[in-house]
């Protein structure tokens, strides 16, 4: 594996790779010294083109636990800022001799084209409204435990809901993907102006109905309403989303015993997601972000561990 651009990408054997020494990973957080001397000497680069703070941190955390250098770079206090362009910051920095670069940009397939340019490992970080790969892994490895803590067995069967702005989410793609590969399946569940166009051809069950669909579901995961990116009306008031499309307090009582709660936050608490929802007990929602530090080590680890000009040879 040379990249990590988009769950499309992996086979479901790299996937169960990928989770399983992520959970091997997640042990370090628990350690006094949370140091494995496994990409000593490498550098990591996290090149943000958009605010981030879960996932640029979680990766800075990933790479020092490995022992690799670590560097962020915010374009707004780089030479893009200055009129650089992408491919100019992206083949200095690869010039540079870096291992691997971790970016982040609002243009959907950014990264997967920034590929074509480097010699180093590009993990994407989040393309637009395309995908969030490692977002997905780490769902994906928060839910499995929460299954295995509570004897309900693998993923394979089981149904996740996934609920809110589906248009505007990166997020929503990657998971359809995983869950599907995974043998585990999805429905989504938003008003009409947030589904993607053509979603009907995802091959996923699409609903309307959040209350129909809860009794039924093992995961609910509730995206974030990005009012940064909306410039119109895709719902009369905030109040009318709560009730349609809110996970209340009032529709905890709906999920049925062992399902979980997940959101990849920030949470809009008030909004998609109540505080008794977001801090309940089925809650896995700080499990996702410890998940997060452990899934990204896995894939710095896979990506980097071997010899250090392995990737570049290759190239």
């Amino acid at each position: 594996m040379l990249h990590l651009l988009s769950i499309a990408d992996l086979s479901r054997d790299e996937i169960e790779t990928i989770l399983t020494t992520a959970e091997e990973m997640h042990d370090v957080q628990t350690r006094p010294v949370k140091k494995l001397p496994a990409l000593r000497g490498r550098t990591v680069v996290n090149l943000f083109f958009e605010d981030s703070t879960r996932t640029r941190s979680s990766f800075e955390l990933a790479a020092k636990w490995l022992s690799a250098d670590a560097i962020n770079v915010s374009a707004k206090g780089s030479s893009v800022s200055k009129g650089e362009s992408m491919k100019d910051t992206l083949m200095t920095l690869d010039a540079m001799g870096v291992d691997a670069i971790v970016m982040r940009h609002a243009g959907s397939g950014a990264v997967r084209q920034a590929a074509g340019w480097v010699r180093a490992s590009m993990i994407n970080a989040g393309d637009g409204m395309h995908e969030h790969p490692t977002q997905a892994l780490l769902d994906a490895h928060a839910i499995r435990r929460h299954l295995k803590a509570h004897d309900l067995g693998t993923m394979e069967g089981k149904r996740v809901a996934i609920v809110g702005d589906l248009l505007h989410s990166r997020v929503v793609r990657s998971n359809v993907l995983l869950l599907a590969k995974l043998g585990a399946s999805a429905v989504l569940v938003a008003p009409p102006t947030l589904l993607p166009p053509g979603v009907e051809h995802w091959g996923v069950d699409v609903s309307y109905d959040l209350d129909t669909v809860l009794p039924d579901v093992d995961v609910v995961m509730m995206l974030r309403v990005q009012r940064e990116r909306m410039s119109g009306g895709f719902f009369p008031s905030e109040r009318e989303y709560i009730a349609g499309y809110g996970l209340t307090a009032q529709r905890l009582a709906r999920l049925k015993p062992g399902a979980c709660i997940a959101h990849p936050g920030p949470l809009n608490r008030g909004l998609e997601i109540s505080s008794p929802a977001a801090d309940a007990a089925q809650s896995i929602i700080l499990d996702q972000v410890s998940s997060g530090v452990a899934v990204r080590m896995s894939v710095l680890y896979h990506l980097l561990a071997g010899d250090p000009g392995t990737q570049r040879r290759e190239s």
